[in-house]
């Protein structure tokens, strides 16, 4: 309630005299993770807070999908400005003859324990793998690579959420024959798992979507890299990536064993990734691309990228636009907050770099989202 106050109350007038300097107020440091690195693409950042300092993972190689992209870590200790060199920490060889594409890392500090590693290894999306790496000096060194169980991929882009019974709920998803998402928990951290109850989704009819080719939107909801929230009330909201041209949700209020069926949010999606965490003042931060597809198709460009707030998961407020030039790429955001309040943003640049950027969400200024358009007042 406090928070939905805090939306409430902000003075109109002190609200429209920040927004043209939002970024500057807003924005403690933005960098590249790096400068020169060993692989011409990089892809899929995830960031963690650890207690030596920040750790960041991506994927890099020749191109996304092949052989030789591998998993790499920088590490930012505390008091210091600057980033490691990327250190490979994982590859997708295989055996001898054989090896295969590492996909999609994420970060997960267990709290007084290890340090997290998860990532995919396969030929393609629809037949990798899980896999999980530890490291117990903050991402210095790691452990040998360990297979998930079948059946299980792990958290899938974005990171888990600790539970108030201390399981890891993490949110998954498949995309082998049509896009669906899930929720995988683990008590032991990754040693063993469990599967919470599908993802009901609607009816076709139920969704108004009318495609008629397969580049244009699907005729039911299909979404994957769901992101989660979690409500004191104890409500948890998982919001995600789609093909349906917006962001899709579902919710669960019994600790992640089953869901509500998708449905559909007043947030464009593009078909990319988003992420999304609940700050330590109730509120939800969200970032994502504010790209809404061409009538009929399910694909858009990934620039702008964007970060709105809401009290609720529901009524969303444009807060900052972080990347809008329209030249490139700027897409799979993750976002965390760290224990200083601080909110750490990392994200793909033109898929050459990993840019990183560090925000104060209490000098964020914001403007409602009306009619899923947002504010030309809001901008870079």
């Amino acid at each position: 309630m406090k928070c939905i106050w805090f939306f409430l109350l902000i003075s109109p007038v002190l609200q429209a005299s920040a927004q043209s300097q939002s970024k500057s107020l807003a924005i403690v440091r933005s960098a590249f993770i790096y400068d020169t690195a060993p692989f011409p693409q990089c892809h899929a950042a995830t960031i963690a807070e650890t207690p030596k300092g920040l750790v960041t993972a991506f994927f890099g190689g020749t191109g996304e999908g092949r052989p030789d992209v591998c998993i790499y870590v920088c590490r930012k200790d505390r008091g210091s400005t600057t980033w490691s060199t990327p250190v490979k920490v994982a590859t997708g060889i295989r055996n001898d003859t054989l090896r295969y594409a590492c996909w999609n890392p994420v970060l997960y500090q267990m709290p007084g324990g290890d340090l997290l590693l998860f990532y995919k290894v396969g030929p393609n999306v629809a037949k990798w793998k899980g896999w999980l790496i530890r490291s117990n000096d903050g991402g210095v060194t790691w452990s040998k690579p360990w297979a998930l169980p079948e059946g299980f991929l792990g958290p899938i882009k974005n990171q888990p959420v600790r539970l108030a019974d201390g399981a890891l709920l993490c949110p998954s998803s498949v995309e082998g024959h049509g896009w669906q998402i899930h929720f995988e928990l683990t008590r032991d951290g990754g040693k063993t798992w469990l599967l919470s109850e599908p993802v009901p989704v609607p009816p076709p009819a139920a969704t108004g979507a009318e495609p008629n080719s397969e580049d244009e939107v699907t005729a039911s909801f299909e979404a994957i890299q769901p992101a989660i929230l979690v409500y004191r009330n104890g409500t948890i909201q998982a919001l995600s990536r789609s093909k349906n041209r917006m962001i899709l949700a579902t919710e669960s209020k019994d600790n992640g064993r089953t869901w509500s069926a998708l449905a559909a949010t007043p947030l464009p999606n593009n078909n990319s990734g988003i992420d999304a965490v609940t700050l330590k003042d109730g509120r939800q931060l969200l970032v994502y691309n504010h790209v809404l597809p061409p009538e009929g198709k399910s694909r858009g460009e990934r620039s702008p990228l964007n970060v709105a707030l809401s009290p609720d998961g529901k009524t969303w407020y444009a807060a900052l636009v972080l990347e809008d030039d329209h030249t490139g790429e700027y897409s799979y955001p993750t976002v965390i907050q760290s224990s200083d309040g601080k909110v750490h943003i990392v994200y793909t640049w033109h898929r050459k770099k990993i840019k990183y950027v560090e925000i104060d969400p209490a000098r964020l200024r914001f403007e409602k989202i009306k009619n899923g358009l947002w504010p030309p007042t809001i901008k870079k």
